[in-house]
C-alpha cells in the first residue's frame, strides 16, 4: 500500500503542476492585449522643462537655468584645499555642537556624548552652478547649488545608565541650495563683516546610520521617518528668512564709525607774523581732524589785523580719539595767488578729558617737526576752547546693518531738535565726459561744499565715501545738490566737465530716516549715481 500511495502521489503532483502551467499559459495569452501600439517618440526640444528635469535629474543648474553661472574653477579650488577645509569645518562643528550636547545630556540624563572620529572624508562637495544677486545695499548675495556625495567617518559614542553605544554615519549625500550673504561690505580686509547663511528650500539629506554594527536605515519605514525629521529640523533653524550668522569682524571697527563730536571754539590770535607788504595780515584759521578725508573747516577772514577775535564754533566728528588730532593752521588771505601760511599747531585728542571743556593757548609753528630750526621763530599764539563729547554708552553699539532697518543715533552734544545728516556716496554708472572721464562727486548743502576723491579714467567709479553735516534743526525744507564732475588731466587744454547732477529734497530723508537709491543724473545720457542718506537724531 505504501508503494502505491507514493506512485499515485508523484503522478498527482506531476499532473497538477502540468495542468497549472497549461492553464496559466492560456490565461496569459487570453488576457494579453492585442492592440499594442508603438510608443510615441518625441524630440527632446518638444518636451517642456518639467518633463526634461524628470528625465535628466542630474543635469547641473547652469545647463537648465540661465540665471546660474558655471563655476568649474571653484570646484577645482575646493578640491585642492579640501583637506584643510575638512579640518576647519570639523573643528567648527564640534564648537557648535558642544553647547547643544551639554544642554541635552542634562535634559535626558545622559552621561556623555563624544565624537570618537569626525572627518568629512576625501570627497569634496561640487558646485553645480551659482546665482549672484546685485542689490543697492552694501552686500553680496550668492546662491550656489551644492551636491555632495561624501565618504565621511563620523562616529559618536553615547554613555548612559552604565551602557555604551556607538553610532556611525556613513555614505552621506547632501543636495542643498543655500543663500550666502556677505554683509556689510567694509573697506578693511576681508572686506565683509559677517557671513549670513540661509536655505532657500528644504535640503535632501541621505545617509546610513550604523548602530552596533547594523545599518538602521535598512529598517522599513525608518528611513523616510528620519528624512522628514532632518528636513523639518533644518528648515526650522535655517530655512529662509531664518539665518545662521558667522561674525568675521566688528563692523564698527572696520568702518570706523563716529564715536563722538569735538566742539571747537576759535577764540582769538595774538601777535601774528606780518605777511602783507604794508605790515599787516588778513588772517583766518583752517581746522580739521587728522586721518580724515573731509575738507577743512574755515573761520572768517579778519582784514588787516594781527590780533584778530573770532569766537566761532565748529563741530568735528571723531572716529578714533586715540590716534586722531586736531590740526589748526592760520593763513594770511590773499586776493590773488596762494594764501601764505602764518603758523600751525596740533592738539592730540587723547590728551583731552571727555566732557571736560579745555581752554588752550597754542604757540604757532612753521611745521610740526620738533627738530625744524624754523620753529624757533615766534609766529604768534592761537587761543581755542575744545570739548570732546563721546557717545553715550551703548550708542556706538547700535546695529546699523541693512537688515535691521535701524539708524545709528547722533552723538551726544547734537543740537536739541537737530541732528546729523549723513551722505554716503557709493558709486556711479555709465558716466562719460566729452574729452575725459576722471569723475569725482561734489556735494553742496547750505553753502557747504564737500568732494570725494577723483578716480582716473573710469566710467563706473566706486567711492564709498561718507560725509556728515551737523544741523541745528531738521532740514525738512532744504535741498541738496550732488554733481558728478570730471577732473581734467594735469597736462592738457581741456577744462573740467560736468557729467550730470541730481537735486534731492531732504524731506523724505527726515521722514524715513534713511534712503538708499540710484538716481538718474540730469544732463547725462545714461548716467546714474547711488546715494545713501541718513538722518540721525539723539
Amino acid at each position: 500500500m505504501g508503494f502505491f500511495r507514493t506512485v499515485l502521489g508523484f503522478f498527482g503532483f506531476g499532473v497538477g503542476v502540468t495542468m497549472g502551467l497549461v492553464i496559466g499559459y492560456y490565461l496569459f495569452i487570453y488576457f494579453q492585449p492585442t492592440d499594442v501600439k508603438d510608443p510615441v517618440i518625441r524630440p527632446l526640444v518638444e518636451l517642456d522643462t518639467k518633463s526634461l528635469e524628470s528625465m535628466l535629474p542630474e543635469v547641473p543648474h547652469w545647463v537648465k537655468n540661465p540665471d546660474f553661472d558655471r563655476i568649474d574653477w571653484l570646484n577645482k579650488f575646493v578640491e585642492n584645499i579640501w583637506p584643510y577645509l575638512d579640518k576647519a569645518i570639523c573643528k567648527t562643528a564640534k564648537e557648535i555642537a558642544k553647547p547643544i550636547i551639554a544642554e541635552n545630556t542634562a535634559k535626558y540624563k545622559i552621561d556623555s556624548v563624544e565624537f570618537e572620529t569626525l572627518t568629512l572624508g576625501s570627497l569634496p562637495p561640487t558646485f553645480q552652478g551659482m546665482k549672484v544677486y546685485t542689490t543697492d545695499e552694501q552686500e553680496l548675495i550668492m546662491e550656489p547649488s551644492i551636491k555632495w556625495a561624501g565618504n565621511p567617518n563620523i562616529t559618536v559614542v553615547v554613555k548612559a545608565f552604565g551602557l555604551k553605544a556607538t553610532a556611525q554615519v556613513i555614505d552621506l549625500h547632501v543636495f542643498a541650495l543655500p543663500r550666502i550673504t556677505l554683509k556689510p561690505l567694509v573697506p578693511s580686509f576681508p572686506c565683509f563683516a559677517k557671513i549670513v547663511v540661509s536655505l532657500m528650500e528644504k535640503p535632501h539629506v541621505d545617509f546610513g546610520l550604523k548602530l552596533l554594527g547594523a545599518d538602521l536605515m535598512a529598517i522599513p519605514g525608518l528611513y523616510v521617518f528620519v528624512q522628514e525629521i532632518i528636513k523639518t529640523q533644518v528648515a526650522n533653524m535655517y530655512l529662509w528668512p531664518k539665518v545662521l550668522e558667522v561674525p568675521i569682524m566688528d563692523p564698527a571697527k572696520a568702518q570706523k564709525k563716529p564715536v563722538g563730536i569735538l566742539h571747537v571754539n576759535i577764540v582769538r590770535a595774538v601777535k601774528l607774523t606780518k605777511k602783507d607788504f604794508l605790515g599787516k595780515s588778513d588772517p583766518y584759521v583752517k581746522l580739521k581732524l587728522t586721518e580724515e578725508k573731509l575738507p577743512s573747516k574755515k573761520t572768517s577772514v579778519k582784514r588787516s589785523n594781527l590780533n584778530p577775535e573770532w569766537n566761532e564754533d565748529f563741530k568735528l566728528v571723531v572716529k578714533d580719539p586715540e590716534s586722531q588730532a586736531l590740526e589748526l593752521t592760520v593763513y594770511d588771505w590773499e586776493q590773488v595767488g596762494k594764501h601764505d601760511k602764518i603758523g600751525m599747531s596740533v592738539i592730540p585728542l587723547k590728551e583731552l578729558i571727555p566732557d571736560e571743556a579745555k581752554s588752550l593757548t597754542l604757540d604757532l609753528h612753521k611745521t610740526m617737526d620738533a627738530n625744524d630750526p624754523a620753529n624757533d621763530k615766534f609766529r604768534g599764539q592761537l587761543t581755542v576752547d575744545v570739548t570732546y563729547k563721546p557717545f553715550k554708552e551703548g550708542d556706538s553699539d547700535v546695529d546699523t546693518s541693512d537688515e535691521s532697518g535701524t539708524i545709528e543715533k547722533a552723538p551726544d552734544g547734537t543740537p536739541e531738535g537737530g541732528g546729523l545728516l549723513v551722505v554716503i556716496v557709493h558709486e556711479a554708472q555709465d558716466v562719460e565726459g566729452k574729452h575725459h572721464t576722471n569723475p569725482y562727486v561734489r556735494i553742496v548743502f547750505r553753502g557747504e561744499e564737500r568732494k570725494t576723491k577723483h578716480i582716473k579714467k573710469n566710467r563706473e567709479p566706486r567711492w564709498e565715501q561718507e560725509f556728515q553735516f551737523v544741523c541745528e534743526e531738521p532740514p525738512i525744507n532744504d535741498k541738496m545738490q550732488i554733481e558728478v564732475i570730471s577732473r581734467p588731466p594735469s597736462i592738457g587744454i581741456h577744462s573740467k566737465e560736468n557729467l550730470g547732477y541730481v537735486v534731492i529734497s531732504l524731506a523724505d530723508v527726515i521722514n524715513n530716516k534713511r534712503i538708499n537709491e540710484k538716481y538718474h543724473l540730469i544732463d547725462s545720457k545714461n548716467g546714474r549715481i547711488q546715494l545713501e542718506l541718513q538722518w540721525r537724531t539723539s
